[in-house]
């Protein structure tokens, strides 16, 4: 529920220390696009000027702008690089909910302005979504309600099942995937996870059985998808996983539209290869009248409903509410999307060295095989004698995470999205140098072995020096980059050179360590293009080599 629009004259306050309010000068202006809760609004007004033009269109949104300070929104209003050009003196835009597509964050990021979200405070509604959703399907609640509304009474035709004692498979485990489990296993379900990403013993603590995703998809009778939606997961549930799954089963999405293959879904309904499915998210939003997947009937439909309860939508505005007055104060927010914590007189000096921590933990994510279980940040040389590398390691481990993370990660959330996963994250230093005056390396550990990445500043820009036991001097270039373990033996590179050439894919620079000549070797190709999977298997097969990965920078 919104407030009436509010016009409140203009108040003089002292202010925060740190903040904008000084003696003299007005609170500051908050404008309140879209629809938020009034308890939010509550939070803001003793503070601030709370505008309130929700619904009064886009130009007493523009008009509003000229002194707003902070703006919140919701995922109606988008905001966008030419809307922030009538906003002259924002300051932070907060998003009441998690997801900030509707922002152009770059664009916020670009004239200073902090974006704040609330990413926690629809959880348990989505979680309980999911589960009405599996209720729905169990109990064919939907095809029996609609029956009654048609004058029918066929108690026969709708013979449902019990959720109890039935096998629950999340695939993710994040915030919304935890409480599906917390609330299945108080079903008295058996509730299996997969995510690369957690460790198992942290998904056995939650009372979970650790599976792979093949496995999974086999035993549950009920496979609801808690996973961001990032480049690897899209499509996610195509026709080879759907064939996986047992023809008794329920799929339940209430997480990203484009996990999900919905032409392969369809088909599976249609052939009788699962029971039915409950959708709450869709490839595009609104969805077609004519959407198949909405329209069929074996789905259980509903129009993206999963944060749409009174509590979420109070919880949001409230979260984003005291995330919006800390920034307005001066004080760092718990959940910014887009601010660095680096204090001013060290964001010179240390600037390169971010770039650089995420470089190293972006590869070494990537190169890694298994479950990441601990991610160490080690300081050698000059750089280990600073007194506060705090936003060094954070860097480090946005980007351990930004490969694995649908949302945003930056340098405020890195270490509390870590410790959400279950991710060890330890630091340490040596002023003793090696090889270098300065250098930073990113060892993870997962339940296969430890991934090495390190790296160190030339001429002001961040360079890779070492990937495990080989050394190399891999500059900073846009793109994507083929790794490749090998035996060294001459016709190796001209193989691989000309499989790339053939597909068309560019190679902007080469890298080769080696440990002794004929013997184990590691290449990197820097690349301008995406290396398609059939690409990789033409290397390992005509090139011969096993250990291929590609990792996007």
């Amino acid at each position: 529920m919104t407030s009436p629009a509010t016009h409140e004259p203009p108040v003089t306050t002292t202010g925060a220390p740190g903040g904008n309010g000084t003696v003299g000068l007005a609170r500051p202006v908050v404008v309140v696009a879209d629809s938020v809760a009034e308890e939010g609004l509550a939070l803001l007004r003793p503070a601030a000027q709370v505008h309130v033009v929700h619904g009064q269109g886009a130009e007493a949104l523009k008009a509003a702008l000229g002194a707003a300070e902070a703006l919140l929104v919701r995922s109606e209003t988008r905001v966008t690089a030419d809307l922030l050009e009538h906003a002259p003196r924002l300051r932070v835009i907060g998003r009441a909910g998690a997801g900030v597509d509707t922002i152009d964050v770059q664009a916020a990021t670009a004239r200073g302005i902090v974006v704040v979200n609330a990413p926690g405070g629809n959880a348990i509604a989505a979680g309980e979504h999911a589960l009405a959703l599996m209720f729905a399907l169990a109990r064919r609640i939907a095809v029996a309600d609609a029956s009654m509304k048609r004058g029918e009474w066929q108690r026969a035709a709708f013979m449902g099942l019990e959720l109890t004692g039935k096998t629950l498979g999340l695939v993710g485990l994040g915030r919304v995937g935890s409480e599906v489990a917390r609330r299945g296993l108080g079903l008295e379900m058996k509730v299996l996870v997969f995510d690369p990403y957690v460790p198992d013993e942290h998904v056995r603590r939650l009372g979970c059985e650790p599976r792979e995703l093949a496995a999974l998809l086999g035993e549950a009778d009920f496979v609801s998808l808690h996973t961001p939606l990032t480049d690897g997961t899209r499509g996610l549930m195509n026709a080879e996983r759907l064939r996986l799954m047992k023809s008794t089963a329920y799929l339940v999405n209430c997480a990203r539209g484009p996990l999900v293959d919905v032409a392969a879904l369809v088909a599976a309904l249609d052939a009788g290869q699962l029971a039915g499915a409950g959708i709450d998210v869709y490839e595009q939003e609104p969805s077609s009248p004519d959407d198949p997947l909405a329209l069929h009937p074996k789905v259980v439909a509903t129009p993206h409903l999963g944060a749409s309860t009174v509590e979420a939508q109070t919880n949001v505005a409230v979260q984003v509410a005291e995330e919006v007055l800390a920034v307005l104060n001066g004080l760092p927010a718990q959940f910014a999307v887009n601010a660095p914590s680096v204090r001013a007189e060290d964001a010179a000096a240390l600037r390169p060295f971010l770039e650089l921590a995420a470089l190293l933990g972006k590869i070494a994510t990537q190169l890694a095989e298994g479950t990441l279980k601990t991610a160490e940040v080690v300081y050698r040389g000059a750089i280990a004698e600073r007194a506060n590398l705090s936003a060094v390691t954070a860097a480090a481990a946005q980007g351990l995470l930004e490969p694995i993370t649908a949302g945003p990660v930056n340098l405020v959330n890195a270490r509390l999205l870590a410790q959400q996963r279950g991710l060890e994250l330890q630091e340490h230093r040596s002023t003793t140098p090696e090889h270098y005056t300065d250098l930073v390396r990113v060892r993870v550990q997962t339940d296969r072995g430890t991934t090495s990445v390190a790296g160190t500043i030339a001429d002001g820009r961040p360079h890779v020096v070492q990937i495990d036991e080989y050394d190399l001097h891999l500059p900073p270039t846009p793109g994507y980059l083929l790794v490749t373990q090998h035996t060294d033996q001459p016709g190796i590179i001209g193989r691989v050179g000309t499989i790339l050439g053939e597909a068309d894919i560019n190679v902007s620079s080469m890298q080769v360590g080696r440990e002794a000549p004929r013997g184990k070797a590691l290449m990197l190709l820097s690349v301008d293009d995406p290396v398609p999977e059939a690409v990789v298997e033409r290397l390992r097969t005509v090139a011969s080599i096993a250990y291929i990965k590609v990792v996007k920078l």
